[in-house]
C-alpha cells in the first residue's frame, strides 16, 4: 500500500489543483461583490417548495437517464445491469463533489468495469462517446436557441452578437469532430467487410489505438446506439426542467428557453479546472447566464447559491449511499481516486 502512495507525482497534480482553487476563490469574490444579504433572505422566504421538489426530481432523474444510456452504449461488450450503472454514476458524482478536477468519470468507469467485468479501456471509451454525443446535442440545442430566442441587449446597450458567434463556432467544431468520428466508423466498416478479424494483415496503427477504434465501431454500429442517442436527448431536457423549476421556485419567471441558455453557460464554465462540487465556477457562470436576461446581480447571486445547494445536496446524499453500496469508504475512495490514473496506464490492470 505504501508503494502506491509513492507512485503519485505531487508536482504534477498540484498545479491544476491550485488553478482550480484560485479560479473558485476569484469567482466567489466577484459573485459576492455588491451582494445584498437581507434581500436574499427575503427572496428565500418566498420560495415555492413545490417547484423545488419538481426541480430536484428532474435533476436526479437526469442521472438515472445517463446510467441507462451508459448501459446501452456498453451493450456490445456485455450485459450491464442498470442498478450497477446507476450506482457507479452516482458514486462518480459524489467523487466530483469531494475532490477537485472531476475525478468521478474515472472512478465510475473503474466501479462499473469491476462489477461487470468489462475492460476499463472499453468503459472509458464509452465515457468519451458520451461526451461526444453531449457535445453534438449541446451544439444543436444552442444553435436552435440562438435562432428562436431573442436575447435582450446587454446592460451596456450593445447587441448580444457574441453569444451567436460562440454558438456558430461551437457548431462548426462539433460538426468537424462528428465528421471525423463517422469517417472512422465507416473506414472500419469497410475494413471489417474485407477482413472479418482485422488481425491477419500488417497493422498500420498501434494496438491500443486500433482497440479503441474497434470499440468505437462496436458502439457506433450496435442497435443499442440509437436508444442511447434518444436517452441523450432526455438527459439535458431533464436538467433544463430542473433548473427552470428552481428558477420558478425562486421567483425568476424566465422562459424555458432562457433556462436552456443559462444551463449551457453553467455547463461550459464548470468544464474548466475547478474546485470540488464546482464551487465558485457554478455561482460565477450562473450569475453570468442570468445577467444575460437582465436579472439583477444580487438576485442572480442569491439564486446561484439557492440553486446550487438545492440541486447539489440531494445528489451528494444519493452519491454517498451509492459509494457505500459499491463497497468503498471515503478513505478507500480517496485512495482509488489518487491511484486510478497510474493503474489504468498499466496494461496488467485492465481485465
Amino acid at each position: 500500500m505504501n508503494t502506491l502512495f509513492q507512485t503519485a507525482p505531487p508536482e504534477k497534480s498540484r498545479v491544476p489543483r491550485i488553478i482550480g482553487y484560485g479560479l473558485a476563490v476569484a469567482s466567489l469574490v466577484w459573485v459576492f461583490r455588491d451582494f445584498h444579504f437581507f434581500k436574499a433572505l427575503d427572496e428565500l422566504a418566498h420560495v415555492n417548495y413545490r417547484w423545488v421538489l419538481l426541480g430536484i426530481s428532474f435533476d436526479v432523474l437526469s442521472y438515472g437517464v445517463q446510467a441507462l444510456r451508459w448501459k446501452w452504449l456498453l451493450s456490445p461488450f456485455g450485459k450491464v445491469r442498470l442498478s450497477n450503472a446507476i450506482r457507479s454514476v452516482y458514486a462518480g458524482l459524489f467523487a466530483n463533489m469531494v475532490f477537485p478536477l472531476r475525478p468521478g468519470e474515472v472512478l465510475r468507469s473503474y466501479l462499473l468495469s469491476n462489477s461487470e467485468e468489462i475492460s476499463i479501456g472499453k468503459v472509458l471509451g464509452s465515457v468519451g462517446v458520451e461526451r461526444l454525443i453531449d457535445l453534438v446535442i449541446a451544439a444543436a440545442g444552442l444553435a436552435i436557441v440562438s435562432l428562436v430566442v431573442d436575447l435582450p441587449p446587454l446592460p451596456d446597450g450593445s447587441s448580444p452578437a457574441r453569444f451567436k458567434k460562440i454558438a456558430d463556432t461551437l457548431g462548426i467544431v462539433t460538426l468537424i469532430l462528428l465528421a471525423i468520428v463517422v469517417a472512422l466508423i465507416l473506414y472500419l466498416e469497410v475494413k471489417l467487410g474485407k477482413d472479418s478479424g482485422l488481425q491477419g494483415g500488417p497493422r498500420r496503427l498501434p494496438g491500443k489505438v486500433m482497440a479503441a477504434l474497434m470499440g468505437l465501431h462496436a458502439m457506433g454500429t450496435a442497435p443499442s446506439f440509437y436508444p442511447a442517442v434518444l436517452a441523450s436527448l432526455w438527459m439535458p431536457f431533464c436538467q433544463v426542467v430542473g433548473l427552470w423549476a428552481m428558477m420558478r421556485a425562486y421567483g425568476l419567471h424566465l422562459s424555458f428557453l432562457a433556462a436552456v441558455v443559462v444551463l449551457f453557460v453553467i455547463n461550459l464554465g464548470v468544464s474548466l479546472p475547478n474546485a470540488p462540487a464546482n464551487v465558485g465556477s457554478y455561482q460565477f457562470f450562473c450569475v453570468v447566464g442570468l445577467t444575460i436576461f437582465h436579472v439583477e446581480k444580487s438576485t442572480a447571486t442569491g439564486f446561484s447559491i439557492f440553486g446550487f445547494l438545492g440541486l447539489t445536496i440531494p445528489i451528494s446524499l444519493l452519491g454517498f449511499v451509492a459509494l457505500i453500496r459499491s463497497g468503498l469508504s471515503l478513505r478507500s475512495m480517496r485512495e482509488r481516486v489518487s491511484h486510478l490514473p497510474g493503474e489504468i496506464r498499466r496494461p496488467s490492470t485492465t481485465a
